[in-house]
Protein backbone atom coordinates (compact mmCIF):
# COMPACT_ATOMS: atom_id res chain seq x y z
CA UNK A 1 0.00 0.00 0.00
CA UNK A 2 0.75 3.64 -0.25
CA UNK A 3 0.72 6.26 2.37
CA UNK A 4 0.20 10.43 2.08
CA UNK A 5 -0.27 12.79 4.57
CA UNK A 6 0.08 14.51 8.13
CA UNK A 7 -1.65 14.02 11.06
CA UNK A 8 -4.25 11.64 9.91
CA UNK A 9 -2.51 8.84 7.56
CA UNK A 10 -4.40 7.52 4.99
CA UNK A 11 -3.50 3.98 3.41
CA UNK A 12 -4.11 3.31 -0.14
CA UNK A 13 -4.36 -0.32 -1.89
CA UNK A 14 -3.85 0.43 -5.16
CA UNK A 15 -1.77 1.85 -8.03
CA UNK A 16 -4.96 4.05 -9.57
CA UNK A 17 -5.42 5.04 -6.00
CA UNK A 18 -2.64 6.30 -4.99
CA UNK A 19 -2.27 7.82 -8.26
CA UNK A 20 -5.93 9.79 -7.31
CA UNK A 21 -5.05 10.56 -3.82
CA UNK A 22 -1.20 12.28 -5.53
CA UNK A 23 -2.98 14.61 -8.07
CA UNK A 24 -5.96 15.72 -4.88
CA UNK A 25 -2.79 16.27 -2.82
CA UNK A 26 -0.84 17.78 -5.20
CA UNK A 27 -4.16 20.25 -6.36
CA UNK A 28 -4.50 21.17 -2.72
CA UNK A 29 -0.71 21.92 -2.29
CA UNK A 30 -0.35 24.18 -4.90
CA UNK A 31 -3.62 26.23 -4.26
CA UNK A 32 -2.01 26.82 -0.87
CA UNK A 33 1.07 27.59 -2.40
CA UNK A 34 -0.76 30.93 -3.72
CA UNK A 35 -2.73 31.48 -1.03
CA UNK A 36 -6.03 29.82 -1.98
CA UNK A 37 -8.63 27.52 0.40
CA UNK A 38 -8.44 24.24 -0.69
CA UNK A 39 -11.98 23.74 -0.09
CA UNK A 40 -13.32 26.79 -1.77
CA UNK A 41 -10.74 26.06 -4.85
CA UNK A 42 -11.69 22.83 -4.93
CA UNK A 43 -15.55 23.07 -4.60
CA UNK A 44 -15.03 25.92 -7.68
CA UNK A 45 -13.54 23.38 -9.61
CA UNK A 46 -16.06 20.81 -9.36
CA UNK A 47 -18.74 23.54 -9.65
CA UNK A 48 -17.08 25.01 -13.24
CA UNK A 49 -15.64 21.87 -14.92
CA UNK A 50 -18.84 20.04 -15.40
CA UNK A 51 -20.34 23.41 -17.15
CA UNK A 52 -17.67 22.46 -20.39
CA UNK A 53 -17.58 19.01 -20.53
CA UNK A 54 -19.04 18.76 -23.85
CA UNK A 55 -16.19 21.77 -24.93
CA UNK A 56 -14.00 21.40 -27.67
CA UNK A 57 -11.75 24.54 -27.05
CA UNK A 58 -10.35 24.04 -23.23
CA UNK A 59 -9.04 27.65 -22.86
CA UNK A 60 -11.33 27.71 -19.81
CA UNK A 61 -8.81 25.30 -18.14
CA UNK A 62 -6.62 28.67 -18.29
CA UNK A 63 -8.72 30.54 -15.67
CA UNK A 64 -9.09 27.57 -13.43
CA UNK A 65 -5.34 27.68 -12.48
CA UNK A 66 -4.54 28.49 -9.01
CA UNK A 67 -2.45 31.37 -10.27
CA UNK A 68 -5.32 32.87 -12.43
CA UNK A 69 -6.46 36.14 -11.70
CA UNK A 70 -9.79 35.55 -12.74
CA UNK A 71 -10.84 33.25 -9.61
CA UNK A 72 -13.36 34.28 -7.54
CA UNK A 73 -12.65 36.20 -4.37
CA UNK A 74 -13.76 33.44 -1.95
CA UNK A 75 -10.86 30.95 -3.14
CA UNK A 76 -8.79 33.76 -1.85
CA UNK A 77 -7.17 34.02 1.54
CA UNK A 78 -7.60 37.27 3.58
CA UNK A 79 -3.95 39.07 2.72
CA UNK A 80 -2.18 39.72 6.51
Amino acid sequence: GFCIGKKNWVMIDTVAGAKSSAIAYSIAETAKANHLKPYEYFKHLLTVIPDHMDDTDRSFLEELLPWSDELPAECRKPMK
